[in-house]
């Protein structure tokens, strides 16, 4: 079987250029139109980690093309301060690269789709609400980093939060050193060391400490003063009305401190598609979800949620 063919490509974002890989199926003809899916990495990660080496390899396998971008701030993409995590500029990135696949003569622009993991799941559906070029989503353990600030990321203490960004803010204007954060410990061990029991913490570290899912760019780091901008964002506002596309909802079934399972169940209720469904993987957590890494020699949880993302794009794209 030949395999996909990956090509580096940059665009004009805002000020800035985005930095993407774009997978072509093995079949590929440029004389043809392909269906498209714009590929989101999860929060603090970049398109080499699951984004585009699992779920874009995948669909690009399966005859689509997917462009895995790096985030603005983040990566290989431009953008400075560094490791911004703000939402709306996260969805904005959705929307340039749909901007970028329209002007590509091979791509169709009546079928373009988009597909995100764990923040980035969020992130898509926020982008589908506004932008119906997007024909058809599937969020992948999706988590609304809204929420995911407003509580776990802040101790369930949001305001004296805020205050401690605002002065962070302010001492960075005024010429103080930018304090970015690392969003998990240095390893499993050092959080258990530090009283660290949470499922998803644990297993983030595992998935991007170790070989196992580290990159490069892969930071995990945010930007402290500027996390504020996520705390009033909410990545399901107006889905009942707004986000009327088919919907695609894969998760675990077992939760973490991150939401994924919750916040999956809240957009399947909230959303005003009347095609939507949602596919729970049974026995399997957030991160089972980012690889190809079998922990209990059972069926690859990806391969199960494969099974469904491609029919669904198939019927749809």
């Amino acid at each position: 079987m030949s395999k996909v063919n990956i090509q580096h490509v940059k665009y004009q974002n805002l000020g800035w250029q985005s930095a993407a890989d774009l997978y072509l199926p093995p079949d590929f003809d440029e004389t043809k139109q392909y269906p498209a899916i714009v590929s989101t990495h999860p929060i603090g990660s970049c398109k080499e980690q699951t984004s585009g080496n699992i779920y874009a390899k995948a669909l690009a396998e399966a005859g689509f093309i997917a462009l895995a971008f790096d985030a603005s701030f983040q990566g290989e993409s431009g953008g400075s301060p560094r490791f911004i995590e703000a939402p709306s500029i996260r969805t904005s990135d959705i929307r340039f690269a749909i901007d970028y696949l329209v002007t590509l003569p091979y791509v169709d622009p009546e079928r373009i789709g988009a597909i995100g993991v764990c923040g980035g799941g969020g992130y898509t559906i926020h982008a589908a609400i506004t932008d119906h070029r997007n024909k058809a989503l599937t969020s992948i353990t999706g988590v609304n980093f809204g929420r995911l600030i407003r509580e776990g990321f802040s101790e369930f203490d949001p305001v004296s939060a805020l205050q401690a960004m605002g002065k962070q803010r302010t001492a960075e204007a005024q010429g103080a050193e930018r304090h970015v954060i690392d969003y998990l410990p240095a390893s499993v061990e050092e959080g258990r060391a530090n009283g660290i029991t949470d499922r998803d913490v644990l297993e983030a570290t595992d998935y991007y400490k170790t070989t196992r899912g580290q990159k490069p760019n892969g930071a995990t780091s945010g930007l402290f003063s500027f996390n504020s901008a996520a705390m009033g964002w909410d990545a399901f506002l107006n889905a009942e009305s707004l986000l009327t596309q088919p919907l695609l909802v894969v998760t675990g079934d077992k939760p973490g401190a991150f939401g994924a399972y919750r916040d999956s169940w809240e957009i399947f209720g909230r959303a005003g598609s009347k095609d939507k469904q949602i596919f729970v993987a049974e026995g399997y957590s957030h991160y089972d979800l980012y690889d190809l890494y079998d922990l209990y020699d059972q069926p690859e949880p990806v391969e199960l949620a494969m099974a469904e993302i491609l029919p669904f794009f198939q019927r749809h794209l």
